[in-house]
């Protein structure tokens, strides 16, 4: 990945303040299989990932965020053979750390663009979108270029002043 992390993210830095390339400081994948439980396996690596980066009092913010992601492209993003081309994990996780930023990507097959619902607080589903907002400072979505199809889906928190 590049300063910017990836150039599947660079709409994610529309707007924002430019980062140093020095303040690049860490990046993590995950691949997921095209199975429910992967959004267990996605907290745990996100848990992983945060400790590793001192990062923990940020965890349940970003795993639920993560959480909500991985489960939208599980149940809205996959196709009928999930598995795809050459055996490739359909769903990924990015975790990406700067100075003053931590990014959550989810990288699936679908091209077609994450629909918010109405947050309407008795109903089963459509609320996921809307914690995504609630819990992180911006998200949005943009489709892959170049031989990757599919979308990101991102979520930006800024980190704690005392980071920076």
């Amino acid at each position: 990945m590049g300063t910017e992390g990836s150039t599947v993210l660079s709409p994610l830095w529309r707007g924002l303040p430019p980062i140093a390339p020095s303040a690049v400081s860490n990046s993590a994948a995950c691949a997921l299989p095209p199975r429910f439980e992967a959004v267990r396996t996605a907290r745990r690596f996100t848990r992983s990932t945060l400790q590793q980066w001192d990062l923990p009092g940020l965890f349940d913010d970003v795993a639920l965020v993560v959480s909500e992601l991985v489960t939208n492209s599980m149940r809205y993003a996959l196709p009928a053979d999930p598995m795809g081309t050459a055996g490739e994990a359909p769903v990924r996780l990015h975790l990406m750390r700067w100075t003053s930023r931590l990014v959550c990507a989810v990288r699936d097959p679908s091209e077609e663009s994450p629909v918010a619902g109405e947050a309407d607080a008795g109903a089963e589903c459509g609320r996921g979108l809307f914690l995504v907002e609630s819990f992180s400072d911006t998200w949005g979505w943009h489709p892959l270029a170049g031989a990757l199809r599919g979308k990101v889906v991102w979520a930006l928190f800024r980190l704690p002043d005392a980071l920076d």
